[in-house]
């Protein structure tokens, strides 16, 4: 008897393929197999809400291979992803099967949150079927994810500048961004101070901070008022007033969502949301570990908001740190955490090991460097979660001299607990170690050696990080985790942030821009709440408590009238939107310059065009202030040209910098970049440099005769597959390089995150 099993990912096959016999065939969907049209909007409105999936680009011999494989099956089993991107995939599948397949009655949906034998093997012995709520919310979630794509964008384009894109969600976590910036821009510093006092108790000393004055908190606003209370802090004398001791627990953190592990893998190995998430990926599908052949499945599932673990995964835990760390680490019972906010999957567990005896030092003999790093903080965290908190002893120590009273207090470690296995965060862990002397007791007398105030600003608020924004995102339940990456990536790729030094989102002009614009026009779609009452309402239709087309035609009313009224906005005011400055054209000297927006970036020009044609780069400073930019003129170099011997000069073009003779125009020579191998095409020609308005290309110098061009960089390293002399590198805006073949038939390519470039 044949039996099919049709994964998600090729990866799976492999892994999958180990545990099942003879009987079994497994192939591979390779993600998405339909989508939406590309080039209509693919969603219509009649009686019903009717959604025309097309075949994706290069997926027709896929779903070919499976039609195949399954005519020939006695039992069908879809597996893909347990959640609802892996429902939509096995719908898919389900409609191209089941007309041909011998008995349609004999297809299956099976999931599993871990890739083992028994949790396979399980799944195929209590098959269900396709979760057709599931499927429904996907689809809504798919068709306002079009129609806020598919209707604003093309607005952007008409009023702002082509290519630009707006979406569902990413236009609110762009917002958060925009008016985190605008905030740090409006925000005003206030001077306070603190001051602390330097005491002598026999021949030790310590440090106690001003908290009162009197009965009230001490709130130093300026120098004057420190220097008044340091003098009236010298004339006092000082007593311990009172100490108190007490113990203090610090609980271990619950084992890792999505959303926590996309935070902390950002926090401690200062890996990006969408590279951890990769990483995750292959460790839950599998890795190779002693037996190169025979991939090992190392954690759960990675797409879950649950902190369910189950019975089976605790009594394991419990286990290994019984053997391993003593029973004093053990606590009486299984810890059971709980999420405290929205709906979790519970159907999925949270992200652990899949076997806990998997050390990380077992698996680092085998893991790539970031698939062992990941590996190993799911796994600390993992078994940090079930073992016992860890004990402090906490001293407070009272100081009062007159009005005046300081406090201080320390804390020691008595016992280690579970941080003996997760360590301790170092942006957790801000506690200052205050030491304070042995012996010291209620009424006993302390000298002031020493009042140190020290000068303060409040501070902005931060702009976010990556991890920061996926934390506030879940805050106001705007996306899913599952969603998160893709937000972030997206973000990151358009030109609507860049990332500061410190790798925190910095939106950019165009980004204000277009966030200033829908905030005015559609101002629902950029709503943080209902943003996150949509993600309310799909979890609904996934649970059966709301109708797909009842959800869409409500949305869908609502933002068809913005859209019109966006429209006719646009059309009466006719030309392309301008940011308006406070900065007179110091030309004309009768208008403020706008901020315009063009095939280059943005700039400053004069609304009196054109009969004042001044325009100007600029810069924003630390305070958000515009400043001019000067352009510099053509520098001359030391180097002479090679055809007429006057001095070479770096001069800026419409696309850029480049280096061409000062004797021009009598003398065009222009300087090109030169590859070290011939034309690969004619053989004949060198390979230059050139630009154009849409980058950088390499093209044979006998053009026209000639065609050969490779668009984007190059990098002169011979292509591993075919040993062609150079690969095509492609640089994203979030600092990813992409290197592939630029010979069609092989295929080769590589992807390197900012780290690993």
């Amino acid at each position: 008897m044949k039996k099919l099993v049709i994964v998600e990912s090729p990866a799976k096959t492999k892994t999958i393929s180990k545990f099942l016999g003879k009987d079994y065939k497994i192939i591979s969907t390779m993600g998405h197999i339909k989508d939406l049209p590309t080039k209509k909007l693919g969603v219509t409105i009649n009686g019903s809400i009717d959604i025309d999936y097309v075949v994706i680009e290069g997926k027709k011999d896929t779903i070919n291979t499976i039609r195949k494989e399954a005519r020939t099956a006695d039992e069908v089993f879809i597996a893909p992803d347990p959640d609802r991107e892996g429902e939509i995939i096995a719908w898919h599948v389900d409609q191209e099967i089941e007309n041909v397949v011998k008995n349609p009655d004999k297809i299956y949906r099976i999931a599993f949150n871990e890739i083992t034998k028994p949790a396979v093997i399980e799944a195929i012995q209590n098959p269900s079927h396709i979760d057709l709520q599931k499927v429904s919310a996907q689809q809504a979630r798919r068709v306002l994810d079009r129609w806020v794509g598919y209707e604003v964008s093309p607005v952007l384009w008409k009023k702002v500048a082509k290519g630009l894109s707006a979406g569902r969600v990413q236009s609110v976590a762009l917002r958060l961004i925009c008016d985190r910036e605008q905030a740090i821009r409006e925000f005003k510093p206030q001077e306070y101070w603190s001051i602390n006092g330097l005491f002598g108790y026999k021949k030790n000393q310590f440090e106690a901070t001003l908290t009162h004055i009197g009965k009230k908190k001490a709130e130093i606003g300026n120098k004057k008022n420190a220097d008044a209370t340091v003098k009236k802090i010298k004339e006092q004398e000082y007593v311990v007033d009172s100490i108190t001791d007490k113990k203090r627990l610090k609980n271990p953190l619950a084992p890792f969502m999505t959303s926590t592990l996309q935070q902390t893998a950002f926090n401690r190995l200062g890996m990006s949301v969408k590279k951890t998430m990769q990483v995750a990926q292959k460790l839950y599908e599998g890795l190779p570990m002693e037996d190169a052949k025979t991939p090992v499945a190392l954690i759960t599932y990675m797409r879950t908001d649950s902190l369910r673990i189950s019975d089976t995964a605790l009594t394991q835990a419990r286990t290994f740190i019984t053997r391993n760390f003593s029973k004093e680490y053990l606590p009486p019972r299984a810890q059971v955490y709980i999420k405290k906010k929205g709906k979790a999957q519970d159907a999925h567990e949270a992200i652990r090991p899949v076997n806990v005896n998997i050390t990380p030092e077992q698996a680092k003999k085998y893991l790539p460097a970031d698939a062992a790093k990941l590996y190993e903080l799911i796994w600390k965290r993992f078994v940090a979660s079930q073992m016992k908190p860890a004990q402090y002893a906490q001293r407070q120590v009272v100081i009062k001299g007159g009005t005046f009273t300081f406090k201080v207090t320390g804390s020691t470690l008595l016992f280690d607990g579970f941080l003996k296995v997760y360590g301790v965060d170092e942006e957790e862990e801000k506690e200052k170690k205050a030491v304070i002397p042995q012996g010291l007791k209620a009424k006993d007398a302390v000298d002031l050696k020493k009042v140190m105030p020290k000068q303060h600003f409040t501070q902005p608020p931060p702009r976010f990080t990556e991890a920061s924004l996926v934390k506030e995102l879940e805050k106001e339940g705007i996306g899913r985790p599952s969603t998160y990456a893709t937000i972030l990536n997206t973000i990151r790729a358009r030109s609507y942030t860049e990332l500061d030094t410190k790798k925190r989102f910095v939106p950019t002009e165009l980004g204000m821009t277009v966030t200033k614009l829908l905030v005015n026009h559609l101002p629902k779609i950029v709503n943080p709440k209902f943003t996150a009452h949509m993600e309310e309402d799909l979890d609904k239709i996934a649970q059966g408590e709301l109708e797909r087309d009842e959800l869409l035609r409500v949305f869908y009313d609502m933002f068809q009238g913005d859209l019109d009224a966006f429209k006719k906005a646009i059309g009466s005011e006719g030309k392309k939107h301008a940011e308006p400055t406070d900065i007179k054209c110091p030309k004309c000297k009768k208008h403020k310059l706008v901020i315009r927006f063009g095939k280059a970036g943005e700039f400053l020009g004069c609304p009196g065009y054109p009969d004042c044609k001044f325009t100007s780069n600029f810069k924003r400073n630390e305070e958000g202030k515009i400043e001019l930019v000067k352009i510099e003129g053509p520098v001359l170099l030391e180097e002479k040209c090679p055809q007429c011997g006057k001095q070479l000069r770096k001069v800026v073009g419409k696309f850029g910098p480049f280096i061409a003779c000062s004797g021009y125009p009598e003398c065009k020579y222009i300087h090109r970049e030169k590859a070290s191998f011939p034309c690969p095409s004619c053989k004949k020609g060198a390979v230059i440099k050139r630009r154009w308005r849409g980058g950088i290309f390499w093209g044979c110098d006998q053009y026209p005769d000639c065609k050969f061009a490779a668009f984007g960089d190059i990098e002169e390293t011979p292509c591993p597959l075919c040993k062609a002399p150079f690969l095509v590198k492609k640089v994203a805006k979030d600092g990813t390089i992409t290197l592939s073949c630029h010979t069609k038939t092989c295929g080769y390519k590589i992807v390197k995150e900012p780290a690993e470039a």
